[in-house]
């Protein structure tokens, strides 16, 4: 093994090619990754920020609500509190309503939060603002139609920006205590319970795991004399949007195969002139009596060096990268399309480890190709010809 290593510190793949088109591929790999895991993290925390993970709702009510308001403290309030991810649970109310500035009427719907305390306040998105023309002092008139038309004006205290730039994002928030004036409710009524879970069981599974349960315990928690709630994840509500993720990550596989094997067809020409150009010190060390195998293993370890050099590279232009668009989201995206604005970075270490690990065996497997010359070769013929 001490000759296989000085051999192999002795011999060196020169062509420069084969390193950029590793390192290049392994920048595609890590970018890939990060952006798959930006796009994770923004749209699961962006529906989490805006309705939270699950909806507690009465068995007959729409996802945003009912006129059939549900009770805030139900008496099997603690064993839902108590379901392993939760984080918290919160009543809000949603109420549609129309907007009218100056000639024009925009449909708007209203959240009532608890964290909003200003009465007849509102926080604006900013992109609604910026479509209506208003800003933070700026007074907004809302009219809501039920039994009868109710109108209320709105003192705009703050803009914020949206977290999914959608129209399920498009929330104006105000204070709960208005919304329940506004249905005529008692102070423990409210269109449904919000439930909010740690970051790390937003996954599709893990988050049905967790809606199954809350669902199951409700319904054996409830008194007689009260309603069982229906939960319904998040996933459920805008599947549409976790069917894209599941397709980026599939996508994201489907890169880091594509580069693997261009960087490991790129080796392999590297490592085929390597072996070409010592074909002689193959043959001299085969009548030295080293063996096929461990001639190979010489190859394939400076075959390794190479490519943990492109690695280092590949990762360090990738991390570079990630910072400047993660500080300063200079690279923009359509809304519309993808949900945000900007394209979002996210390094996830165990994740990019796995992916260079999983890259790098990857390419070390195909450099086992090359290696089946060294069988090929003569010692007879190439030291005869030396």
């Amino acid at each position: 093994m001490q000759a296989e290593g000085f051999l192999a510190g002795r011999l060196h793949v020169k062509e420069k090619m084969a390193i950029v088109a590793i390192a290049i591929s392994f920048f595609v790999i890590i970018v890939a990754v990060a952006i798959s895991g930006g796009f994770r993290r923004e749209i699961r925390g962006g529906v989490s920020a805006v309705t939270g993970d699950v909806l507690l709702t009465n068995a007959s009510a729409d996802l945003s609500g009912s006129s059939d308001p549900v009770r805030t403290a139900p008496s099997y309030l603690a064993q839902l509190e108590a379901v392993d991810g939760v984080e918290r649970i919160e009543p809000v109310i949603y109420q549609p309503g129309i907007l009218k500035i100056g000639d024009d009427i925009h449909g708007a719907l209203f959240k009532g939060t608890q964290a909003d305390t200003i009465p007849l306040g509102v926080r604006l998105p900013a992109t609604l603002a910026d479509r209506l023309g208003l800003a933070p002092g700026d007074d907004l008139t809302a009219w809501f139609i039920g039994e009868k038309v109710k109108i209320r004006k709105w003192h705009i205290l703050s803009l914020y920006d949206s977290a999914m730039d959608t129209e399920e994002g498009l929330l104006l928030y105000v204070p709960i205590g208005d919304l329940r004036r506004l249905n005529e409710w008692e102070s423990d009524q409210a269109s449904l319970l919000e439930v909010s879970v740690a970051p790390r069981f937003r996954a599709r599974k893990a988050l049905q795991r967790i809606t199954d349960e809350l669902g199951w315990r409700a319904n054996l928690g409830a008194r007689e004399d009260e309603d069982p709630l229906r939960a319904v994840a998040a996933t459920e509500r805008f599947s549409q949007l976790f069917d894209w993720l599941e397709l980026i990550d599939f996508n994201v596989y489907a890169i880091l195969l594509l580069m693997t094997v261009v960087a490991g067809f790129n080796m392999i020409s590297g490592l085929l002139i390597l072996l070409f150009r010592h074909v002689s010190t193959i043959g001299t060390l085969k009548t030295l009596g080293m063996g096929d195998r461990a001639i190979a293993r010489v190859f394939l370890r400076v075959g390794a060096r190479t490519v943990a050099i492109g690695m280092a590279i590949g990762n360090a232009a990738a991390l570079l990268f990630c910072l400047v668009q993660g500080t300063t989201h200079w690279i923009k995206l359509n809304p519309e399309s993808y949900f945000v604005s900007f394209v979002p970075v996210h390094v996830d270490l165990p994740a990019i480890l796995l992916a260079d690990a999983a890259a790098f065996a990857g390419i070390l497997l195909l450099l086992l190709i090359p290696t089946l010359f060294i069988s090929r070769v003569d010692p007879a013929k190439t030291v005869k010809a030396e």
